[in-house]
């Protein structure tokens, strides 16, 4: 077989790379031509995974992205395939050295683009204004009210009477395992009561009602009390009307039923005021943009995530935010985040998460090299460094203005980090609850992830699992390893996102996901 120009089958990312990754499956016994030479893969590769463009020694770091990956556990020849048989994850030193690399603010965009969403009105604080969604929660503050939280919104459903307020977009069970069995007033209460209030205060969250059993550590009226929240219900025109949610527990209220018919009169008494918000044009500046990924594969980071980095980009662009999360998956990466930091103020927020993550993976014996995932080391990706460098390409090329706990409130316009576990329905309730009004998920095996109340789109990384699960996948970024620029599919992400934003539904929402996804991190004992 004649060689054939490792393009051809593969992406060498940086110069300084020792390894290329397979856009599509190498035939075994393909010989490659690489910078003069030629590199023979006697085994094949699957599309994904790494093989050797230079011999690699015992101990000598593995480059991708033009950063360490990892180690080679043995020696590695020329076209040998680079994977977890050969290549370890040690510790080595980062030079976080803050804002040595901050990058100069975007130009304005050639062109102010905007969106048609909901105003909450002048009540509501900036960062929390302003919908992409209109929904009523029925929010449950314990697992104990929760079928009953459930059986309101189930009611609601069946009765037909949604079709008369063709305005609201559904009503939603907020519902979880949580709300007892922790220290009073400890991190996971704080932490849960934080969580709920993001909620219920959400921008898409028109108006909302709480359920609870009475008995609970997570007391509804505490909540309501600890975290300032108010009904904000815009009437017809500008009329702004506040009122206190309602709030109802089970043993008060008289039992299940009695708090069935009392939610459910609730809830319906919402309808008029919350229909009678319409959208309005609004510019960008207001999109609030979560990312994640998921069910990542060894072209995550050389399609869909540098791709959503692009749109991320515009947005900040435009005068809006976008949320990096996912901390375990920004190990061994920070450094390069640090260097983007507009203080070492900001910076050091970043690596003291980084240090409590060792800390707390420590105490229980594990190892944040246990990410990746079984998926995602078939896939192609072989330690945490390599994962986590793809994982911030999401976050573009702007500076990294604020870095946030988990589900405390973006208020920074620009580009900010939330510390969350990468635990996709953990880390995507945290930064729905800090404020997303919409959401961009990539991911290379096939994640199905939605999270109402704010619309997440999700982006393939390889055309085969686009056009094998396309009525799961909204943008195909595969294309990029057919020749697609990666500027062009960001840009389609970022049209992609104004189009959700201004009510066109996400594969996930036609499917209805997005109400089982709801999950709170709980960091301590239930005790």
């Amino acid at each position: 077989m004649a060689a054939v120009p490792l393009t051809k089958y593969a992406v060498h990312l940086r110069p300084q790379d020792n390894i290329a990754v397979a856009a599509r499956g190498i035939p075994a016994g393909t010989t490659l031509t690489f910078e003069g030479g030629t590199v023979p893969v006697a085994n094949g590769i699957e599309m994904g995974h790494k093989f050797a463009v230079r011999p690699i020694k015992e101990g000598d770091p593995v480059y991708k992205f033009g950063q360490v990956i990892g180690f080679a556990s043995k020696p590695v020849g020329l076209g040998d395939h680079v994977h977890v048989h050969n290549v370890k994850a040690e510790a080595f030193a980062r030079d976080y050295a803050f804002g040595a690399d901050l990058p100069a603010p975007l130009p304005p965009p050639a062109e102010h683009l905007s969106f048609m969403g909901y105003d909450r009105g002048p009540g509501k604080p900036a960062h929390l204004r302003y919908g992409t969604r209109n929904y009523i929660a029925v929010i449950s503050t314990v697992n104990c009210s929760a079928s009953t939280s459930k059986y309101i919104t189930e009611r609601i459903k069946a009765s037909g009477v949604l079709k008369d307020y063709p305005n609201v977009d559904g009503v939603i069970p907020i519902v979880h395992k949580m709300g007892c069995g922790h220290q009073y007033e400890g991190p996971d209460h704080k932490q849960l009561e934080r969580t709920l209030a993001g909620f219920a205060n959400h921008p898409n969250v028109a108006a909302y009602i709480l359920i609870g059993l009475g008995c609970e550590i997570v007391q509804a009226r505490e909540l309501v009390e600890h975290q300032h929240l108010e009904l904000i219900q815009l009437g017809g025109g500008a009329t702004v009307t506040k009122k206190p949610p309602t709030v109802l527990t089970i043993q008060e209220t008289g039992g299940i039923g009695k708090t069935t018919d009392a939610g459910v009169k609730a809830v319906i008494d919402l309808l008029p005021g919350v229909n009678d918000v319409k959208r309005v044009q609004l510019p960008a500046k207001h999109i609030l943009l979560g990312t994640n990924c998921g069910g990542s594969d060894g072209n995550s980071g050389v399609t869909a995530n540098p791709a959503l980095g692009v749109a991320s980009d515009l947005v900040v662009q435009h005068g809006g935010t976008s949320i990096l999360a996912e901390t375990p998956e920004i190990y061994g990466a920070e450094h390069v985040l640090t260097r983007r930091a507009v203080s070492a103020e900001v910076g050091q927020k970043l690596v003291d998460r980084i240090k409590w993550w060792e800390w707390y993976t420590s105490v229980f014996g594990a190892e944040i090299n246990n990410n990746p995932s079984p998926g995602n080391k078939k896939g192609g990706l072989t330690t945490i460094y390599e994962k986590s460098l793809g994982a911030i390409a999401k976050a573009g090329s702007t500076a990294m203005v604020d870095v946030v706990r988990y589900a405390e409130p973006v208020t920074a316009k620009g580009f900010v980090v939330m510390d969350t576990p990468g635990y996709d329905p953990v880390s995507m309730t945290g930064v729905v609850a800090g404020g997303a009004n919409v959401c961009v998920f990539t991911t290379g095996r096939g994640s199905v992830y939605g999270c109402k109340p704010a619309p997440c789109l999700k982006v393939a990384t390889n055309t085969p699992l686009y056009e094998r699960m396309e009525s799961d996948m909204d943008i195909n970024a595969g294309v990029i390893l057919d020749g697609t620029p990666v500027e062009v599919v960001g840009r389609q992400i970022f049209d992609a996102i104004l189009a959700t934003a201004s009510g066109k539904q996400t594969k996930s929402e036609i499917h209805g996901v997005g109400e089982e996804e709801f999950a709170p991190w709980q960091i301590g004992p239930t005790l």
